[in-house]
């Protein structure tokens, strides 16, 4: 069932309570909070200003880090209002409580286009815990409520789900409706090939999502840490690799199940492999992976190697639609990035629907200075994952539905 949008709603003189993920990447310099990526911030932005033009009033709730549902300093949101107000231009009131009378003052002076942000959700218990009362006490400050935090959808909280029970609608925010869109809607039939590229650490954090998109795709490139699991399913020796003993069976099982639905599923058919993870470590490509010639005893696999690197942009130069989530070795350290950078490339190059699906191959794009050449970057992590998996997510399914 379709759910209400932001469109659907009256909001002139309003009070607007919206959920947005204001939980960046921050650093303290000079003594102050600075905001490091302000992504999620920015995407942001145009449901803010849609309602600011539509002379609503608008109540901005957030999590911040993990206080774990007790007020701690490093973890307010004041300085993340600060920095929103540096993008809007407009002051910013900021309510140091999250509810009771603090806030309820301020929203009873707010005029048509101010904008409030409440302090960090997370500083009450009843947050996570999803309690029905720490919901109402937040559904008191606003007519509608607007969720626009995809990356935390995922999550049954009171901000997120609860909240919709005691207000008269609850919709999708600009940004919720966009992430959608690019992630559930265009994927039921994407334009072909479709090329699937997963990296990251586990193989245990994407069989969801990997059998889920072995329904729809051409081809699923690995890399990452996982990758390696994959290679032991191989037989092939992986050093002192990171790897998912418990999960090679499983590897195997996916290895099978691409064979049977004509799936091009690919494995790194070389690395850079390091005796450490450390900058300044000793590194060299393998020759081609066999099961005679694996990682070497003690070393690890850091990178996709060169070979790999050109059978994957082989690859991607052929799709018509590339989703990409997790990095292909230890991008954190420049000298293990390569392969990264390198499909970031590609992917600009490629002509193609290019989606990034959160999480730090966003990271990576952003490094690489090609953000402006895909077509979509999601600001999920595990949202997308869950959503890509074809689960419903909690904050969307509260949503009111579309008579």
């Amino acid at each position: 069932m379709p759910k209400l949008t932001l469109r659907d709603l009256d909001v002139r003189g309003k009070r607007v309570l919206v959920r947005v993920d204001f939980n960046v990447p921050t650093e303290i310099r000079g003594g102050k909070v600075r905001v490091t990526d302000d992504t999620r911030i920015r995407e942001s932005l145009p449901t803010i200003n849609y309602l600011r033009d539509h002379g609503a009033k608008i109540i901005l709730m957030s999590h911040f880090g993990r206080p774990k549902g007790k007020p701690t300093d490093k973890y307010s949101l004041r300085p993340i209002g600060e920095y929103l107000h540096s993008l809007i231009h407009q002051p910013v009131i900021f309510s140091h409580e999250t509810i009771g009378d603090v806030p309820r003052k301020i929203v009873e002076h707010m005029g048509n286009g101010d904008v409030a942000l409440l302090e960090n959700v997370r500083f009450q218990p009843g947050e996570e815990a999803n309690d029905p009362d720490f919901a109402t006490a937040l559904a008191e400050l606003g007519d509608f409520y607007v969720n626009d935090a995809f990356g935390t959808a995922h999550r049954a909280h009171a901000s997120t789900a609860g909240v919709t029970k005691f207000v008269s609608k609850s919709v999708m925010g600009l940004l919720m409706e966009k992430e959608l869109r690019h992630l559930r809607d265009e994927l039921q039939d994407p334009a072909r090939p479709f090329v699937v590229i997963l990296g990251g650490a586990k193989v245990s954090d994407k069989i969801g999502v990997l059998k889920a998109l072995m329904e729809k795709a051409n081809a699923i490139l690995i890399g990452g840490a996982m990758a390696n699991t994959f290679l032991k399913a191989e037989g092939i020796p992986v050093g002192a690799s990171r790897v998912e003993s418990d999960k090679v069976d499983l590897a195997r099982e996916l290895l099978e199940l691409a064979k049977q639905r004509g799936v091009t599923f690919l494995v790194p058919v070389d690395v850079v492999e390091a005796d450490e993870i450390l900058p300044g470590a000793n590194m060299r490509n393998t020759s081609r992976l066999s099961p005679q010639h694996g990682i070497a005893d003690g070393w690890q696999a850091v990178d996709i190697g060169a070979a790999t690197i050109a059978l994957y942009q082989e690859e991607i130069a052929k799709g018509e639609t590339i989703l990409w989530n997790g990095p292909m070795g230890v991008f954190e350290i420049p000298e293990f990035g390569d392969g990264t950078i390198a499909i970031a490339e590609a992917m600009a190059q490629s002509g193609a629907k290019t989606i990034i699906g959160g999480g730090d191959s966003v990271t990576a794009v952003k490094q690489a200075g090609l953000a402006g050449k895909m077509t979509f970057i999601s600001t999920g992590g595990g949202a997308t994952l869950e959503l890509l998996e074809g689960k419903e997510l909690p904050g969307v399914a509260a949503l009111t539905d579309k008579q």
